[in-house]
């Protein structure tokens, strides 16, 4: 259990560009006008639960079905890559169910979201990569981080614009792109091996 404050931050970042919350603010807003208050509290630690969990639990649960982290993080970096087309190009390239689930701190709010296949595909990928504690540490940082957005959506579409949300998504996308391809070609090796 070795803190490293590189890994910290890289893992935050990897993460924070996946969730995309800064990308997501619309998605909120709407949320908020069509269902009224957002249980933002709810909606954070019950995300951050499942990230923790799947972080803990999604190796056993892979070794149970016979596929290793490196198949699975390779599967991951095609998931990075795609969501990263998606940001870039401002394309959507899988659409979500059509749900009429009226408790919106779980659905869709936690659970697909902010814990979504991309982001659960990420924790496992830089578990291949990075120690255990600093995940948890960088979970945790993003989780807070979503918390503060889920509380102050309104504000921060004000202040920052269509615009500004656009030319973010983009610019997380391009480093999620790089991610992408980072860590297909880390985990290739370990499958050709």
């Amino acid at each position: 259990m070795i803190l490293n404050f590189k890994e910290i931050l890289t893992a935050t970042m990897i993460l924070f560009a996946v969730i995309d919350i800064i990308g997501n603010i619309p998605i909120v807003i709407d949320l908020r006008a069509k269902f009224g208050q957002i249980q933002s509290e709810k909606a954070s630690i019950i995300a951050g639960i499942i990230m923790i969990a799947f972080l803990f639990l999604g190796k056993s649960i892979l070794n149970l079905i016979g596929i290793d982290v490196n198949s699975f993080a390779v599967a991951g970096a095609f998931i990075l890559f795609f969501l990263a087309l998606e940001m870039i190009l401002g394309i959507s390239l899988y659409k979500e169910e059509d749900n009429s689930a009226k408790t919106i701190s779980v659905f869709p709010l936690a659970f697909p979201l902010i814990a979504g296949p991309g982001s659960l595909t990420t924790i496992l990928s830089l578990r291949a990569e990075y120690e255990t504690i600093n995940i948890v540490i960088a979970i945790i940082i993003n989780i807070l981080f979503m918390y503060i957005v889920l509380k102050t959506s309104i504000k921060i579409e004000k202040l920052i614009g269509k615009n500004g949300i656009n030319i973010l998504r983009k610019i997380f996308g391009v480093i999620l792109l790089a991610i992408a391809v980072k860590l297909f070609a880390t985990n290739i090796q370990g499958l050709l091996s």
